[in-house]
């Protein structure tokens, strides 16, 4: 090892999903089966392209406004970034600067470990029970809500009883599929002063490929994430995201239906696997869960 080598900072990094380039079906990724909503392709048809020769609005304003209203928070309860993937890197280099651990399930979202490597963040992970279901009394800090990748929803009361039990510590809820779920923990953020909930337009608004993510919280721990974003990266929404995301979020009509029939086709495929002899656990996200008793699965 060469002298300089020692300083570099190294980590196992996050695979991301296979992009397959032949004639499959798709569905490693848990990407939406619709087409986003109609205004966002004619936002695109509409755009006037000399303004991608300009800088974005550092506060990503349009974005975080239209958000504020679907949610009906204040503006300055919500933070953007370039997926939720950006905006949860984010919080992790906000937040956890303790020597103390954080804990989230050891079976979950791949991408904690990385962050926490890469920050150098003790981190410690809590088994799931017996029926992959987190335990509350030792999870706490992030996790998602549904999880990945049992697909397992947690109710609210659940939600809120291992926010109540982290009160010394910031808490993220990763929210990336509850709106195919059931409530979302965005209910309790004036109650709770430590509590982040990050979601995504990847899922349930089928805009994978646009990278749009975003936290809602209260006004002091935004502040903070946009204190931590300026001096990282400035403009880290582009213009033609902050376009199509708005018009994404103002369509909710469309978003429900869309949201409708995944759900409805989840429910179908659950009966179908398990009339074929496979044992699904009760997903509530878009993708399921599935065993077989008789087959390995990796053969």
């Amino acid at each position: 090892m060469k002298a300089f080598e020692k300083n570099i900072r190294k980590v196992e990094p996050y695979v991301p999903g296979e992009q397959p380039q032949r004639k499959v079906i798709k569905l490693n990724t848990n990407e939406n089966p619709y087409a986003p909503a109609p205004g966002v392709t004619k936002a695109l048809e509409e755009m006037n392209t000399d303004r991608l020769r300009l800088y974005p609005d550092p506060t990503a304003a349009p974005l975080v406004n239209a958000l504020a209203d679907f949610y009906h928070v204040n503006p300055d309860q919500v933070f953007v970034g370039v997926g939720s993937d950006d905006v949860l890197s984010m919080c992790f280099l906000t937040f956890f600067n303790s020597e103390k651990p954080i804990f989230f399930p050891d079976i979950t979202y791949s991408f904690y470990k990385v962050w926490a490597d890469l920050y150098r963040i003790p981190y410690e992970c809590q088994k799931l029970d017996e029926n992959f279901k987190i335990v509350k009394e030792d999870c706490g800090v992030i996790f998602p809500n549904p999880n990945a990748p049992t697909g397992l929803y947690e109710d609210l009361v659940d939600v809120e009883d291992i926010i109540a039990h982290n009160q010394d510590v910031i808490v993220i809820v990763d929210e990336a599929y509850v709106d195919f779920a059931g409530r979302s923990a965005i209910e309790l953020i004036d109650k709770y002063e430590n509590l982040i909930i990050v979601q995504t337009f990847s899922k349930a608004r089928s805009m994978a490929g646009m990278r749009i993510g975003y936290a809602i919280s209260n006004p002091t721990l935004i502040k903070y994430l946009n204190d931590a974003k300026y001096s990282f990266n400035s403009y880290t929404m582009n213009q033609t995201s902050l376009v199509c995301g708005v018009e994404a979020v103002k369509d909710k009509a469309y978003f429900e239906e869309c949201v409708n029939k995944i759900i409805e086709t989840r429910e179908w495929a659950k009966e179908e696997l398990k009339n074929l002899g496979f044992h699904c656990l009760d997903s509530k996200s878009n993708f399921i869960f599935a065993m077989h008793p008789d087959y390995d699965a990796k053969e």
